[in-house]
């Protein structure tokens, strides 16, 4: 049983990770070789991938931050969360819901889906 908090915890813990050399660590170190994310908006594989993403991400948006809403839940090898992106002290005005697949303790797969988005 993989335990969802861990797992949403390390998650957005990357995403917030402005250091580049740290944040590619991380990903090494918790996502699997050939990884793969895909929300509305992008499709990445692998590392290299995930870090790009990450890093425009948080280019797009500087300043801001992950959080987690709610607490994540999972079964077997499978993760559900919610998140918030926006200052810290703030409501946050993009918020969404990640599905996680994760093998060998490592993360396998990402599905994102934006919940709000600013009009």
């Amino acid at each position: 049983m993989t335990n969802a908090a861990d797992i949403a915890e390390i998650y957005i813990a990357a995403w917030n990770e402005t250091d580049v050399a740290a944040r590619q660590a991380m990903i090494a170190d918790t996502w699997s070789g050939d990884a793969t994310y895909v929300d509305p908006m992008a499709a990445v594989e692998g590392h290299a991938g995930v870090d790009a993403l990450i890093a425009g991400v948080q280019e797009r948006f500087p300043g801001f931050r992950f959080a987690l809403i709610g607490e994540p839940d999972g079964h077997g090898e499978h993760v559900r969360f919610s998140w918030g992106l926006g200052p810290d002290g703030a409501d946050a005005p993009i918020k969404g819901t990640d599905y996680v697949r994760v093998e060998d303790g490592r993360l396998k797969s990402v599905t994102g889906f934006l919940d709000q988005i600013p009009g």
